[in-house]
C-alpha cells in the first residue's frame, strides 16, 4: 500500500520518508498545480517514485508536470525513470555529475564490485540494492533543464543553488505562497565515504542552516526528518 500524502502548507504536500537510515529514503514534495504539479526529488527507486505516484493519485492532485532535484545523489534521483513529466530541473554542476552515473553499468553485480573495490561505499551501495530489486528499463536521468544560481518556475516556485559539504550542486525549493522552504540535504555533512575521519566529518553547515531559517519560511523540510518549523515561526 502507498504511503499516503499529507498537505503540509498551501500547495506543498509531503510523502514521508522511511524513517529507518539504512533505507536511505527521502521524502518527496508535491508543490500541486491545476497545470501540473511540480514533483520535488524523484526517489530513490522506480518503486518509490510509483508510490509517490499513487498517493498523487490517492489525493486527487494533478500529475507531475515537472522535475525538480535538490541534489544529484542517488536516493533524490533514481526514481526519475518511473516519470513523466516535461522536464526535470537540476543545477548545472548536477547534470554533469548524473551523466557520468548514467554511463555506469549499474546491477547488483556491479554495485558488489564496487564495495569490494572500495569498501567505504558499503552503506550507499548497500542500501541501493535493497533499493532496485529489479533493473529492467532503470536509467539514470540527467537534468533536462539546468540553472547556474536561481530560477523563477511558473507559479512562483524559486529554485536556488546553496552548494555546500553535502554536495556541490545542492538547490532549495522554495514556495513563498505556501510559506515552505524544502531544503534537500544541503545542511548534511558529506556522504559517508567521503567524510573525514573524526567528529568533524559529521558535523552539518551551521552556518548555512541558520542563513535559511533567518528567510522566515514558516516551515522547512530537510530530506531524512520530519518537516520543522522554526521557533518564531
Amino acid at each position: 500500500m502507498a504511503t499516503s500524502l499529507s498537505r503540509l502548507s498551501g500547495r506543498v504536500w509531503i510523502h514521508p520518508g522511511d524513517p529507518d537510515p539504512e533505507a536511505v529514503k527521502p521524502c518527496v514534495a508535491v508543490i500541486a498545480d491545476d497545470a501540473g504539479s511540480t514533483v520535488v526529488d524523484a526517489g530513490q527507486s522506480p518503486a518509490h517514485a510509483r508510490s509517490v505516484q499513487a498517493a498523487m493519485a490517492d489525493a486527487g492532485l494533478p500529475a507531475a508536470r515537472r522535475l525538480v532535484y535538490t541534489h544529484h545523489h542517488w536516493d533524490h534521483t533514481w526514481g526519475a525513470c518511473a516519470w513523466e513529466a516535461e522536464e526535470i530541473v537540476g543545477h548545472e554542476s548536477g547534470a554533469a555529475l548524473l551523466s557520468a552515473e548514467a554511463r555506469r553499468p549499474w546491477s547488483h553485480a556491479y554495485l558488489k564490485e564496487q564495495v569490494a573495490a572500495e569498501p567505504g561505499l558499503g552503506p550507499s551501495f548497500t542500501a541501493r540494492a535493497r533499493a532496485m530489486s529489479d533493473w529492467a528499463d532503470f536509467a539514470v536521468r540527467p537534468p533536462t533543464r539546468t540553472f547556474t544560481d536561481r530560477l523563477v518556475l511558473p507559479g512562483g516556485i524559486e529554485v536556488r543553488h546553496v552548494g555546500g559539504r553535502h554536495a556541490p550542486d545542492s538547490t532549495v525549493v522554495a514556495v513563498p505562497d505556501s510559506g515552505v522552504m524544502l531544503l534537500g540535504d544541503c545542511f548534511y555533512p558529506p556522504p559517508f565515504h567521503l567524510r573525514e575521519p573524526g567528529p568533524a566529518g559529521e558535523e552539518i553547515d551551521m552556518g548555512q542552516i541558520t542563513a535559511l531559517v533567518a528567510e522566515g519560511f514558516d516551515w522547512y523540510v530537510d530530506s531524512h526528518s520530519p518537516p520543522w518549523r522554526p521557533p518564531s515561526a
